[in-house]
């Protein structure tokens, strides 16, 4: 099992693959096993170091909403 910080690299380096404009949550950074094997304390963990990560550094991705179920939607800037 990897830990929070490996998962936070994987996070960061799955934004490449995010097109302008497009919605994500984090969860939507990882395939639905791998995302499914991260205990629900990692998870909780993870959204909030990739949430400290997007208002600290200078990137393209904006903090919009959050869903009904309480997790954290990101938008890629045009």
């Amino acid at each position: 099992m990897s830990t929070v910080n490996e998962l936070l690299e994987v996070a960061k380096n799955e934004l490449a693959k995010v097109k302008p404009g497009e919605i994500f949550l984090i969860r939507d950074l990882f395939k639905g096993y791998e995302w499914n094997r991260i205990s629900r304390s990692d998870r909780l963990l993870l959204g909030t170091l990739f949430l400290n990560f997007i208002r600290s550094v200078d990137t393209d991705v904006d903090i919009i909403e959050k869903t009904s179920s309480g997790q954290q939607k990101y938008k890629i800037k045009l």
